[in-house]
């Protein structure tokens, strides 16, 4: 099982108990290696910086007493942001009708890199329409990594949100 993996098994529960979602656990390696937590209220999908000192606090204490990563390393908890990752079937459904940027693990059709305006998704694919009006579906466990384009429309969804 890969380390990330561990950790979301072992940070996902208490997470949620507390009213949080997790986006994505990353580890990355190199110098001084760094676990990024991305995550978000459950309740309405806010989370500003008291929200992520509270929950890295939580973790903190959680990977203490697992001790899941050898040596040291830092902590980042932080919200996605506004141009987000879209990691699980139900983000390709919540932000059906917003611009998204998709890089593949391998190519399909000849293409790895895709941009569009995100149809629809759920059940391990998506629907995307390209700007020459071409549609396609591809399969969420071809992603290496999508996400939200910071676009005016994103915006004004995110501010008409907040109110």
């Amino acid at each position: 099982m890969e380390i990330a993996e561990r950790i979301t098994d072992l940070i996902e529960p208490v997470a949620e108990d507390m009213g949080y979602r997790l986006v994505r656990v990353k580890y990355t390696t190199g110098r001084k290696p760094v676990l990024q937590i991305m995550a978000e209220r459950i309740a309405d999908g806010g989370m500003v910086v008291e929200d992520c000192q509270r929950l890295s606090r939580a973790i903190s204490a959680i990977l203490d007493v697992e001790d899941p990563i050898r040596g040291a390393y830092d902590l980042e908890v932080s919200s996605p942001g506004i141009d987000r990752p879209l990691v699980r079937d139900e983000d390709y459904r919540r932000f059906a009708g917003h611009e998204i940027k998709v890089e593949l693990r391998r190519p399909v059709d000849g293409r790895r890199r895709y941009r569009g305006l995100l149809l629809s998704g759920g059940e391990g694919e998506f629907r995307l329409r390209l700007k020459d009006g071409e549609e396609v579906v591809l399969s969420t466990a071809d992603v290496y990594e999508a996400k939200l384009v910071l676009t005016d429309e994103l915006i004004a969804a995110s501010l008409k949100k907040e109110h």
